[in-house]
């Protein structure tokens, strides 16, 4: 599958109107179930290359910063959040993920507390595989998507923070004035 043939069923699912990421989810599914199984798995394995190019320590961090802690499983809820809102998103999440912090919603968490997940689009191979065949979407071996947590630089290490993402760090840091 071709790059623009992943992110067009991602653009497809947001057309027409503003969508949460789990009516992003829904509308995918729904799309790509009713396609050939082939292009349903080849769509999945394109996700995880999206999910393995993600998964940079500083993007980590940053959903850190943003939702009051991420582990692996929130880091990985996080991106899902960010595949929602499109391909551009994600590369310019990926190329600074502090800019982020221009993002509306996300300026507006450091106020509100808000959480920014949807495992829901982590899921979306799965789920339309499972409604076009009626079985589970064949597994193989997969790719590792992020880095280990061991590896991480440490998170909680507010100077470090302010030096790798000084604008997420002036909102969410930072005591309100």
């Amino acid at each position: 599958m071709r790059t623009d043939d992943f992110w067009a069923v991602i653009d497809r699912a947001t057309a027409d109107r503003p969508a949460t990421p789990a009516e992003v989810a829904e509308r995918a599914v729904a799309e790509l179930a009713g396609g050939d199984p082939e292009e349903i798995v080849a769509w999945g394995r394109h996700l995880e290359k999206v999910m393995v190019a993600s998964g940079t320590e500083d993007l980590w961090a940053a959903a850190y910063l943003i939702n009051s802690g991420a582990d692996e499983s929130g880091f990985d809820a996080f991106r899902g959040w960010l595949i929602a809102h499109g391909r551009k998103a994600v590369a310019a999440a990926v190329q600074r993920p502090d800019v982020l912090a221009n993002v509306a919603v996300i300026k507006e968490a450091a106020d509100t507390g808000a959480v920014f997940e949807a495992e829901e689009v982590l899921g979306i191979a799965a789920r339309a595989y499972e409604q076009a065949t009626g079985s589970a979407l064949p597994s193989g071996e997969r790719p590792r998507t992020r880095p280990e947590v061991a590896e991480l630089w440490d998170f909680d290490d507010e100077d470090e923070m302010r030096r790798r993402l000084p604008k997420l760090s002036a909102l969410f840091l930072e005591p309100p004035m």
